[in-house]
């Protein structure tokens, strides 16, 4: 197949989420495929001439990201429909190498990299009446109107979070009619987790939608060979602007590592991730949290870990800090929320707790379990590791998405 495909990110280096899932679906449809690639530049980010992009891709053009100031983002959310997240890649130079590359090239399949980019995926379905129409496959990375009404819930608990309160709940309703329009628009519809797919359905009409979970490379990601030693380190890896990712920290050192201290006072709770949000700086007073800021490689940080935490409250999708720590064996503390999307069995690949004293009860185990030979490690890292192996693995993946691209092309 000849495939466009319209990134919000540059994929390379793969260092979040969004990367992570672009750069290996890229990688993986480029052994078999034409990919084109279409992205944007973060501010300040120039291309290398040794990104593996160049080699995969057939053709790479970048766009820098448009710059939207907080009036703008106000005076936005006060005058349209649009909501935030369809307004903040709007590229008159992006919409225009979309017309042109579609036109010099007949493309099978545009495939669309989430709710950001929705405007160019429904420029490309406006024209269902060419005849070279090329398919259209819209890549969900979350049910984010779900994600936004998540949030609002979220913060209306506490007084001094209603202001944000306000700003998911508008964003959610924005979002819910905005997401059903590019949904309807698409030939196919990609979900990452069965949640979200649960939770799209209604909104997608009779558009078919298709589980392509995110997934690890389980080369890169390896338990680490030598025996651990005695460890005290708690670990948190995520893009640390990222809402969600912000409020699961906070919940966690204010209800839950308080509780870990008083019964093991030498814990030290590590937060690695790029951005740190100014809301963190509440944590940086205490000398048992470290806020590592962007680093070069997140797999010592977790392969060191007595025990990784995903106290997520809010956001949905498929975790790939979950798939990364399990990849390396490493066991991991989760709330129900937190692993959502991921075929895990509490006890087995992990332990699960939604309660701060039952989540610091299951860290101290951990803990205490490793100065005392590791069985219970090693159990959960090895069934951890298996299920990566079997299920999330981008070699699994892969065949299943060229499975929808193809269906996807013969209903366009």
């Amino acid at each position: 197949m000849q495939i466009l495909i319209i990134t919000p990110q540059l994929p390379y280096p793969p260092r979040q989420g969004t990367t992570i899932r672009n750069y290996n679906l890229i990688r993986g449809l480029a052994a078999n495929h034409t990919v084109d690639l279409l992205t944007f530049l973060a501010p300040g980010e120039a291309p290398t001439v040794d990104n593996p992009l160049l080699s995969l891709c057939g053709r790479v053009a970048y766009v820098e990201q448009p710059l939207r100031t907080t009036a703008d983002r106000i005076r936005s959310t006060a005058t349209t429909l649009t909501p935030d997240m369809g307004l903040r890649l709007e590229s008159p130079t992006m919409h225009a190498l979309v017309r042109a590359w579609c036109r010099a090239t007949k493309y099978d399949v545009v495939q669309v990299e989430g709710i950001e980019l929705a405007q160019y995926g429904m420029a490309v379905a406006g024209r269902r009446t060419a005849p070279d129409r090329p398919a259209l496959v819209f890549d969900d990375h979350n049910c984010e109107y779900l994600l936004q009404q998540r949030n609002a819930l979220t913060d209306l608990r506490r007084v001094q979070r209603w202001p944000a309160a306000a700003y998911s709940l508008t964003q959610w309703q924005k979002l819910r009619r905005y997401e059903r329009a590019i949904l309807r628009a698409a030939d196919a519809v990609l979900a990452v987790s069965e949640a979200d797919r649960r939770a799209l359905a209604p909104l997608a009409g009779d558009t078919p939608l298709a589980l392509i979970s995110n997934g690890i490379d389980t080369e890169a990601y390896k338990p680490q060979p030598e025996p651990l030693p005695s460890s005290t380190n708690v670990v948190f890896t995520g893009k640390m602007d990222y809402r969600p990712n912000i409020d699961a920290v906070l919940w966690f050192a204010h209800e839950v590592l308080p509780r870990i201290v008083a019964l093991e006072p030498e814990t030290r709770f590590q937060i690695v991730g790029m951005n740190p949000h100014n809301r963190l700086d509440v944590l940086r007073k205490q000398a048992n949290i470290e806020i590592t800021g962007a680093v070069d490689d997140t797999r010592r940080y977790i392969q060191q870990a007595a025990a990784y935490v995903i106290p997520m409250r809010i956001g949905g999708g498929t975790r790939f800090k979950a798939l990364e720590a399990m990849a390396c064996g490493v066991p991991i503390v989760s709330t129900t929320l937190g692993i959502e999307g991921i075929a895990v069995t509490d006890g087995r690949e992990l332990l699960l707790a939604d309660a701060p004293d039952v989540f610091a009860a299951a860290v101290v185990r951990l803990m205490r379990d490793t100065r005392a030979g590791g069985a219970l490690r090693r159990q959960l890292g090895e069934q951890g590791r298996r299920l990566v192996e079997s299920t999330y693995s981008w070699e699994h993946i892969i065949p299943r998405l060229e499975s929808v691209l193809a269906a996807a092309v013969q209903r366009a």
